[in-house]
């Protein structure tokens, strides 16, 4: 039906006017338009389904992608997550093992000033064990000199030599007398008086 209305329409198109040289032929259009049908039926038959399906695994690729993408960015979520974690755990523990390290120190130092406190008595414990044995050395040389001066002074005074061992044992006990009351004033004024 179609073909023979453009086939009426053509021959009434003749019959009426001059051919115009722009316009196709009416066979020419019946040709192409029967063509265009039959490479429509054979798109429609194989091309249009592969396309399709090309479009729909495209589809699915991109799907696919996408969700990788989504999974991506969540596992990354997550190790960012536990890479805070880790830096906050590594600070927390470079706090702890500041403190620690503090701590040590403290001790180390606390250590040193008590044994640098221990070593300084015992150097003034020897300084004064060295000065007493020094005193007790200088004591017994004077004892021993007072008692002979002591001897030839009372000789000079007496006029003649007196028995230098009995002056010695008195001079000795006085002296001894002295130290033992620590009072080196008196023990002079008692020898003079």
């Amino acid at each position: 039906m179609l073909v023979a209305s453009v086939l009426l329409a053509e021959a009434a198109a003749e019959e009426a006017a001059p051919p115009n040289p722009l316009l196709p032929e009416p066979v020419e259009l019946i040709v192409g338009a029967i063509t265009f049908l039959v490479v429509f039926a054979l798109l429609a038959k194989f091309a249009f389904p592969a396309i399709d399906q090309m479009l729909e695994a495209r589809t699915r690729k991109i799907q696919g992608d996408l969700e990788r993408a989504e999974q991506a960015r969540r596992e990354a979520e997550q190790e960012l997550a536990r890479y805070r974690e880790q830096l906050a755990n590594a600070r927390g523990e470079a706090n702890r093992i500041i403190e620690e390290a503090r701590r040590q120190a403290e001790e180390l130092r606390r250590s040193l000033q008590a044994r640098a406190e221990q070593e300084a008595q015992q150097i003034v414990a020897r300084a004064q064990e060295e000065i007493r044995a020094e005193r007790d050395r200088v004591f017994q040389e004077l004892k021993g000199q007072v008692a002979e001066i002591a001897v030839d002074l009372a000789g000079r005074v007496v006029g003649q030599v007196l028995d230098a061992q009995a002056h010695r044992r008195l001079i000795d006990e006085y002296i001894e007398q002295v130290a033992a009351s620590g009072d080196g004033s008196r023990g002079r004024g008692g020898v003079g008086g």
